[in-house]
């Protein structure tokens, strides 16, 4: 029986977890939360810190594994790469863990190779961040060099919105460095895209809507097939596609994430190397027939990817609604009672959903991608009729709150 690690293991993880328990494989798994829903759900489960390398190298030492992964969790990327090379494991290998983790590295690598991107500046203080102002332009971005989940992401208009921000941002970087880009107008897709021997591939591109305001960066709808089409969409995929490539990764998956431009024009915005979150797996199944969780564990242990788990299989237009707060369909306030799910599940269309509420918990307005507390996706023959499909499923879930 082959024995695989999985670095992380909260909610995203869990659900791969049992997967790769269904198909015949031990897993052993390690977050520093004890609590850590994965952790009950693996044959093994060690409250370890995953940053800690030594830690989760012995760990994996320990059970003999044959593989290592991550599921979601973009700051666990660089350990399991670290820990697999380490090991002589199946791994992307840390200089390409680094590039696709620090946006810096990865923006400059981008620039040399002439990737379509907007224009950046790295900053570490205020004054660097002042220089860059005069490089990027009005509006821009403003986030860490090497985080996630939408965390100290800010948009700058101003000056006087750098200097309120800066620090704000600077602290949720390990590094204590952030980014300044150019913002660029247009629609932003997600893409997927699985490299096999240095040969990368587009599995989906989809559209990825996004709220007004402070939570700007925040994924609420998903929409597949994207919106791009003609000439501008095969721009999508060759950008997407150059841009796995030039980061080096040879095999696994990638998510990058991409802006058409009204003009015509492509910029790449960033690439993970990870299945992302956001119920993007889950999209990638009910739209083309590809596992990803399986595509990741088959790279984890070395084992072949063919054409027929790889590639897509049929295309399924669908939506997803994730449950935020207004101006989505949950309230703000103290959750005091939480209807049920079966309205939801049971409307047309509809091929999953789920919530992550609890009685007591607080709704929040959308800031972070973890505002988003619950989703629905819904099929139909067009994406337009699947969105109104998800939209509709959303406002039969009955929220509480005392405000």
């Amino acid at each position: 029986m082959k024995t695989v690690l999985f670095v992380g293991a909260g909610r995203h993880q869990r659900r791969a977890i049992l997967q790769a328990r269904e198909q015949g494989i031990r897993v052993v798994a390690v977050d520093r939360n004890a609590d850590a829903i994965g952790l009950q759900a693996a044959d093994v489960g060690e409250a370890v810190d995953f940053t800690d390398i030594d830690a989760v190298t012995e760990v994996a030492e320990r059970h003999g594994v044959d593989g290592a992964l991550t599921v979601s969790a973009d700051r666990a990327v660089p350990i399991v790469a670290a820990v697999t090379e380490r090991l002589g494991l199946p791994t992307i290998g840390t200089a390409v863990a680094h590039r696709m983790r620090n946006k810096i590295v990865m923006r400059r690598a981008f620039a040399e190779e002439g990737v379509p991107q907007p224009p950046f500046a790295a900053v570490r203080s205020l004054v660097e961040g002042r220089r860059a102002l005069e490089t990027v332009g009005f509006p821009c971005v403003l986030k860490p060099a090497d985080s996630g989940g939408q965390r100290g992401i800010f948009r700058i208009e101003s000056e006087d919105d750098l200097d309120r921000h800066l620090h704000a941002s600077l602290v949720e970087s390990a590094e204590q460095e952030c980014i300044l880009e150019g913002f660029v107008e247009g629609t932003e897709m997600n893409g997927i895209v699985i490299a096999r021997g240095g040969k990368a591939e587009v599995v989906t591109l989809s559209d990825r809507l996004r709220p007004p305001g402070i939570g700007f960066g925040v994924g609420w709808i998903h929409v597949y097939p994207a919106s791009t089409y003609g000439y501008q969409l095969e721009l999508c995929e060759k950008v997407a596609t150059r841009a796995v490539e030039v980061l080096g990764l040879r095999d696994g998956i990638a998510f990058p994430q991409i802006i058409a431009h009204p003009d015509g024009s492509v910029a790449v915005v960033e690439v993970a190397a990870r299945i992302p979150g956001g119920q993007m797996a889950d999209l990638v199944r009910h739209a083309t027939g590809v596992d990803l969780v399986d595509v990741a564990l088959r790279f984890a242990l070395g084992e072949p990817v063919p054409d027929d788990v790889a590639r897509p299989q049929f295309q399924q237009p669908l939506a997803i609604r994730f449950l935020t707060a207004e101006p989505g369909p949950l309230p703000t306030g103290r959750v005091t009672r939480i209807g049920s799910l079966e309205p939801v599940l049971s409307a047309e269309g509809v091929v999953q959903a789920d919530i992550y509420l609890q009685v007591g918990e607080t709704i929040r307005p959308v800031r972070l991608d973890g505002d988003r507390r619950g989703y629905v996706i819904a099929v139909a023959d067009t994406n337009v009729a699947a969105l109104d499909r998800a939209e509709a499923a959303a406002r039969l879930l009955t929220v509480e709150v005392a405000r």
